[in-house]
């Protein structure tokens, strides 16, 4: 008579077969979870170099509760994401048009600065507690005009959360 092999099983044979599909289950979950966190659909400014994609400058201006005025040029629109978002626009406007066009974007705001210097031929920043309307995202506007010439002036806006 044979004795039987007691305390071996087939388990040690089974159990890699049945852990297989566990992994394989897991390794799908941790990517599904992954690829929901992920925001491919957005433009990407790399957060690691700091670099900025180009935009639609609709997007930009908007951003800021802005829009573009109808008799200006804008271009160079770009976002940078990472910690803080912020959006950069470019316009060529009629320099007649400026103090209008940032009054009616900003009817709350303080008078915009004169003065040269960092400032240019003229500044405005705007918040939330001195005139930036609840519409924006951004959280400072900042607005800077050059004068090009006798009748165009160049003005850079950016609106950025802190």
């Amino acid at each position: 008579m044979q004795a039987a092999n007691r305390g071996h099983t087939r388990w040690g044979i089974v159990l890699p077969f049945l852990a297989l599909p566990v992994v394989v289950l897991g390794v799908l979950i941790i990517g599904l979870f992954l690829w929901a966190w992920s925001d491919d659909d957005e433009p990407r400014a790399d957060a690691r170099t700091g670099a900025a994609a180009t935009v639609p400058c609709t997007e930009a201006l908007a951003f800021g509760a802005a829009e573009r005025p109808a008799n200006a040029r804008a271009h160079d629109c770009t976002v940078q994401r990472g910690i803080d978002t912020s959006y950069s626009a470019v316009l060529r406007m009629p320099r007649e048009d400026v103090r209008d066009w940032l009054r009616e974007t900003y009817p709350d705001a303080p008078e915009p600065r004169t003065g040269g210097g960092a400032c240019g031929a003229l500044c405005l920043d705007v918040t939330h507690e001195n005139g930036l309307p609840g519409t924006a995202e951004a959280h400072v506007v900042q607005v800077r005009v050059e004068h090009v010439n006798a009748e165009t002036a160049l003005v850079r806006f950016s609106a950025f959360t802190m």
